[in-house]
């Protein structure tokens, strides 16, 4: 069996979290899948190499390896909308961004299968972070969480126009504490390259809001990206190296101070 995700212990306080960019489909869901849909377009695609670069600054990683077909990572198993009154889609994915469905006529998981898949690869992947952040905050004092991930650029589905290169969520200031949210702001509002906004139209999804809880130290940020910043949207989804590179010192630098941060915080609470 293929593993479920794989996992970078974190020797800092801060642990990046990649639920979407997994491309495994187990061979008897993918027989049942619609050609459109077996070609995974709405996954986020090359998110573990864009951040690569964290592993060696003592970062941890967990890397969803099953596409987000098989189960939503970022979707509450109870099935509660993920933005209410706005177009979501389910934790077992029945139809693709574009609205195309993801199964053959007559082959679409019921919720009897759905709640098997929640059971044999939802849960793992969120025990795991769990645990990890339970050890973080016991070793260091505190835990932060970066939920990473990437979308193409104007998904007309879930929203209008062209996406900000950067999206960051806090679950609107709920999921990290001020000074946290501020560090990465901060970087992002020094430079003129990318686009970005805070707690816009992703404000954070399932692991931000459940994991994200700053009176017990643990603290979560999303970053959703437009793909265009760093690949090439259309298939075969090509990772852009040059593109990429001009990306990941921003991305370092907002964990960096994220990082310090969270470090000043534990200081300041520690006298």
């Amino acid at each position: 069996m293929t593993e479920l995700f794989t996992f970078t212990p974190a020797r800092e306080p801060l642990l990046i979290s990649v639920p979407h960019a997994g491309t495994y489909v187990p061979p008897e869901i993918l027989a049942r899948m619609t050609p459109e849909a077996r070609s995974l377009p709405d996954t986020d695609w090359h998110v573990e190499r864009l951040y690569a670069f964290a592993r060696e600054r003592g970062i941890g990683m967990v890397v969803a390896t099953h596409a987000r077909y098989v189960v939503d990572l970022n979707r509450d198993p109870s099935g509660q909308a993920l933005y209410p009154g706005a177009d979501n889609t389910e934790i077992v994915p029945l139809t693709t961004f574009d609205r195309a469905p993801v199964y053959l006529p007559g082959r679409a998981a019921d919720a009897a299968e759905m709640a098997r898949r929640v059971d044999a690869y939802w849960r793992p992947y969120h025990e795991r972070l769990g645990a990890e952040l339970a050890a973080m905050r016991a070793r260091f004092g505190i835990a932060v969480l970066w939920d990473a991930h990437s979308i193409r650029s104007e998904v007309p589905r879930f929203f209008a126009g062209r996406l900000p290169d950067l999206n960051l969520g806090s679950a609107r200031g709920h999921s990290a504490a001020p000074e946290l949210v501020a560090a990465v702001t901060e970087v992002f509002a020094r430079q003129s390259a990318y686009s970005w906004v805070l707690d816009g139209r992703f404000t954070g999804g399932h692991i931000t809001r459940h994991f994200g809880q700053p009176s017990t130290g643990i603290h979560v940020l999303q970053l959703e990206m437009a793909q265009v910043a760093y690949m090439s949207e259309p298939p075969p989804y090509d990772y852009l190296p040059d593109r990429a590179a001009r990306l990941q010192p921003l991305l370092a630098d907002g964990l960096a101070s994220l990082l310090a941060a969270a470090k000043r915080r534990v200081a300041a609470h520690a006298h």
